[in-house]
């Protein structure tokens, strides 16, 4: 098994040459490849704290009971935890149509924001929406806005630049989206988990995740929850070091990955996005719509036929990956900043986000 012979060698930049072997188009040798589906042997079961959600928190979460969850660990990766599908049925085409739709609005902040005007990028869902319907299979066809996002950010903006947080460059945390990691947080032993800032990547079939570490939060005995919605892909979770050779596994749509302890500074990356296994143009967990007897306080709202279908085109080659942390411990403040302003986030549009099609301007995926 290439991928295999790959892990075995070790040594200098392992990480990397496992990330070429699976960004390649024609690497067809997945089954090095962890499948939570069908867990290994390098998977085990993991504990929740059933007791700190209750049954009506998680409904109105979009989630089963937290008791109906399977999670599970990876040997030699502490802290790490991997919940496949939890949500109810339909309650994912929530969080998808909030991630197209309202999300990426104003106040938040988006690639798009960099080299265009303010009044170009203020209804980029109207703008596209109609070009989406329409969208046939040619690869020739122009992409709309929405097709063209990268990543927004929410709550504590992150500065591509500078790699950092500030106290000065922050807008409102959606608070469907908070109660939402709250949950999931405190279902996996972190109660008093605060949503403070969140990146949301969008991915097509050409996109990857350059390799990284999530460490500019000021507070990292806090969790990194990573929820993913559409077609599949491949993370690779590496150690302290790109010497280390990552593990690689599927995740797929519903799915939930939560990195704490000695997981939550580990490099990672997501070299390739794959059609959902199913062979379908959707994974079947996406195709009922939501209850229609929510329960009362339910952060899940029904979307229209209209708006669903303009997702439903858009997933048929995308990926969306949102990832929520809490930047500050409590009674933490941000450091004094001199000579910064909100004005001075992100000059670099793809920073670690990339797509194949635009490699003179890709950056470096190390």
């Amino acid at each position: 098994m290439a991928a295999a012979a790959l892990t075995r060698e070790g040594g200098e930049d392992a990480f990397r040459r496992l990330f070429r072997f699976y960004r390649q188009r024609d690497a067809c040798d997945l089954r090095g490849v962890v499948d939570f589906s069908a867990p290994g042997a390098q998977v085990f079961r993991s504990q929740l704290s059933i007791s700190s959600v209750s049954d009506q928190d998680a409904y109105r979460a979009g989630l089963q009971p937290v008791s109906q969850w399977k999670a599970y660990g990876l040997r030699g990766y502490p802290g790490f935890i991997f919940i496949p599908n939890p949500f109810l049925p339909g309650c994912q085409r929530h969080w998808v149509k909030q991630c197209l739709k309202l999300y990426p609005e104003k106040p938040n902040v988006c690639n798009l924001d960099l080299h265009m005007a303010p009044e170009k990028t203020t209804d980029l869902w109207g703008q596209s929406k109609e070009q989406l319907r329409r969208k046939g299979s040619s690869k020739w066809e122009p992409r709309s806005l929405l097709e063209k996002l990268r990543w927004v950010t929410l709550g504590y903006h992150y500065n591509w630049d500078t790699k950092k947080y500030s106290a000065n460059h922050h807008t409102p945390f959606p608070s469907d989206l908070a109660f939402l990691s709250e949950q999931v947080a405190a279902a996996c032993g972190f109660r008093g988990f605060q949503a403070q800032a969140g990146i949301l990547n969008y991915y097509h079939f050409d996109s990857s995740l350059g390799i990284h570490v999530d460490e500019s939060e000021l507070d990292h005995s806090r969790p990194l929850l990573s929820f993913s919605f559409g077609q599949s892909s491949i993370f690779l979770l590496g150690g302290l070091k790109r010497e280390e050779a990552p593990t690689a596994m599927f995740m797929h749509s519903g799915d939930i990955m939560v990195m704490s302890g000695f997981s939550r500074l580990l490099y990672h990356a997501v070299p390739r996005v794959l059609p959902n296994p199913e062979g379908t143009a959707l994974p079947s967990c996406l195709d009922q719509a939501p209850s229609s007897d929510l329960p009362v306080g339910s952060v899940i709202e029904h979307s229209s036929d209209d708006d669903w279908q303009v997702c439903a085109k858009y997933l048929q080659s995308s990926r969306i990956n949102m990832t929520v942390r809490q930047v500050l411990a409590e009674g933490q403040k941000f450091p004094e900043e001199s000579g910064t302003n909100g004005k001075d986030h992100a000059s670099s549009e793809d920073s670690y986000h990339e797509n194949s099609k635009a490699k003179r301007h890709k950056p470096n995926t190390d």
